[in-house]
């Protein structure tokens, strides 16, 4: 790297820890301010911080990854989870902030009650921000790992020790600026990050061995450019097909993923980091408007400069062996970026890294203070004993995660186990809101009958992803059914405290309506909710395509379709006015 590259990546840095350093007083007043920014975010700064997070180091890579083996409908992998994060935007944005916690974890006890639920609270709170959490943060250092490796020549053995370095370096910012910091240093890495990509993309369509999108287009199978994946019926692969899927693989995908599978930033319901920014918002409104903005741009703006590259990548490095598909992107940027671009794409990679694990940091030891060590190990602290802990957990965190890229080679494979291991326990998240019956059993066995669903399904009946889903989520739908209905119900006091918190609506509280003590309010009706969920996912995937469309030069078609969004866009905004009137 030339000097204007290296002092790019400090100016960087330099701007990084000014903005932490300017938010740490304020993180530091009592918990809420650390790791809810008090509840004060605007809807355009809490929807950019969670595209932020969820624009990690890894998800370009992982994108080169898919796309090098199965073409752009490689991307309906995660493309599927547009339902369950519009049902996010209109069913729960709303009611999180209504809740006022300052953890998702926090809401079991108010939903459910007795020893089961303190239990699931603090387990919880350890499985999801420890184990669960260094899991994707060892993940996202994989990619790191990658891009050292492959720009600077990084030995093996050297790499770790750089990982750690970086992890103690976005550590101290994110113990010192809370979410805070987080929020603000995540609107400037976002912009670094997809700036960067961009320009990438650009830059590398401008070489004359690609040629630009035409001759992109010529140098490539006709199959590797299509945005929906071949369906075969008879359940061999389609010819040619580069995401040719059987028939029951697409109804996994399409039709139970979404709702069925726990999965970090797609959690059916809400929750995780998504949650903490909802709850992080200034009022429902801008909780709604925050979780739509976020994911118009996680799915229809963020990917497509990351297909272009590695599409690219293909007619530039046809030699790369299946598993090395990933690194076709870092070399893009090693080899056709000149000084300057290339610091600046280098930066950029940092920005992205840097916002996830700062927010994964961060949502991991509000767990591990708010839910296992205020609640079951030291509750009589006052605020400033909180914070200080939470900033000892947070580097305990680094410690853990660094740790993991030793272990971890595939970052799509780690999506995948984290998708099966959360196989089912979705429904259960969705329908805690909206059914009183639920309880804390049928959630404590849905997080754990995942795990006997995946050893059956692989070891017994050999079966791959996706059609895997089949089998784990139907074990854990009637194991914790089962559990529901064989426990007790959840304290009178407990549920009709919850609704009047709440006011979740939906003929699943009517017996509860009927309790003393209820409080009469309106709800917005359920069918209002699934219009606007219907409207939502059009929206979604018309952008997608009409940006796919029309980098592609298929004007027409590109043109069209966005206008079909922009009339979707407009209905939606005079649906959303009306459910103001509504609480």
């Amino acid at each position: 790297m030339e000097s204007i590259d290296i002092f790019l990546i400090i100016i960087y840095f330099v701007i990084s820890f000014i903005i932490a350093l300017v938010l740490t007083k304020k993180a530091g007043k009592d918990p809420v301010e650390y790791f809810l920014s008090g509840r004060k975010l605007p809807w355009w700064i809490a929807g950019t911080t969670m595209v932020a997070t969820t624009f990690a180091a890894d998800t370009p890579l992982a994108v080169t990854e898919l796309v090098a083996s199965r073409g752009i409908s490689g991307n309906w992998l995660w493309w599927n989870m547009v339902a369950g994060n519009v049902l996010t935007v209109f069913f729960f944005a709303k009611l999180w902030r209504r809740a006022n916690i300052l953890t998702d974890v926090e809401f079991i006890e108010i939903r459910y009650s007795g020893k089961a639920a303190a239990f699931l609270r603090g387990f919880k709170a350890i499985y999801l921000g420890v184990f669960m959490n260094v899991i994707i943060m060892g993940w996202v250092n994989v990619a790191l790992a990658e891009i050292l490796k492959n720009i600077f020549n990084i030995s093996n053995e050297a790499v770790f020790f750089y990982i750690l370095f970086a992890m103690i370096i976005v550590g101290i910012y994110s113990a010192l600026s809370g979410l805070w910091g987080i929020a603000f240093t995540d609107m400037f890495q976002f912009f670094i990050a997809m700036a960067g990509c961009i320009i990438l993309a650009y830059t590398i369509l401008d070489l004359p061995q690609i040629g630009g999108v035409a001759g992109l287009k010529r140098s490539l199978p006709e199959e590797m450019l299509r945005f929906l994946p071949d369906i075969s019926f008879s359940g061999k692969t389609v010819a040619g097909g580069f995401m040719a899927l059987s028939f029951s693989a697409f109804v996994a995908h399409i039709f139970i993923q979404w709702w069925a599978s726990w999965y970090p930033g797609s959690e059916p319901g809400g929750g995780g980091y998504i949650a903490q920014r909802m709850m992080s918002a200034k009022d429902e409104r801008h909780s709604l408007l925050g979780t739509l903005w976020f994911t118009v741009a996680h799915f229809a703006l963020r990917p497509w400069p990351w297909i272009i590259v590695a599409l690219a990548s293909l007619v530039l490095y046809p030699d790369l062996s299946p598993d090395n598909k990933k690194a076709g992107f870092i070399l893009a940027m090693k080899d056709h970026l000149p000084p300057g671009l290339l610091g600046l794409l280098v930066a950029a990679f940092l920005a992205a890294y840097m916002s996830t694990i700062s927010t994964h940091l961060n949502w991991g030891s509000s767990y591990i203070i708010n839910d296992f060590y205020k609640r079951f190990v030291k509750p009589d602290g006052d605020d400033k004993h909180y914070v200080k802990v939470s900033r000892i957990a947070t580097m305990l965190l680094v410690v853990l995660s660094s740790l993991l890229v030793l272990f971890i080679k595939s970052i799509s494979g780690a999506w995948t186990f984290i998708i099966e291991c959360g196989a089912g326990l979705g429904l259960v998240l969705i329908l805690r809101w909206f059914w009183w019956r639920i309880n804390a059993w049928s959630e404590i066995v849905a997080m754990t009958a995942p795990f006997f669903g995946v050893v059956i399904s692989k070891l017994y009946l050999k079966t791959e992803f996706p059609e895997s889903l089949f089998i784990i989520v139907a074990i854990t739908t009637i194991s914790w059914l089962y559990a529901t209905f064989v426990t007790k119900p959840i304290d009178n006091d407990v549920l009709v405290g919850f609704y009047n918190r709440v006011f979740p609506g939906g003929p699943g509280w009517n017996a509860i309506r009927l309790k003393p003590g209820v409080i009469d309010k309106k709800s917005e009706p359920m069918w209002g909710l699934f219009l606007n969920w219907l409207a939502g996912i059009l929206l979604v995937y018309l952008s997608l395509f009409s940006i796919g469309k029309i980098i592609f030069q298929d004007y027409i078609s590109g043109f069209s379709i966005l206008l079909a969004s922009l009339l979707l866009f407009v209905f939606l905004n005079i649906r959303l006015k009306r459910s103001d009137s509504y609480y």
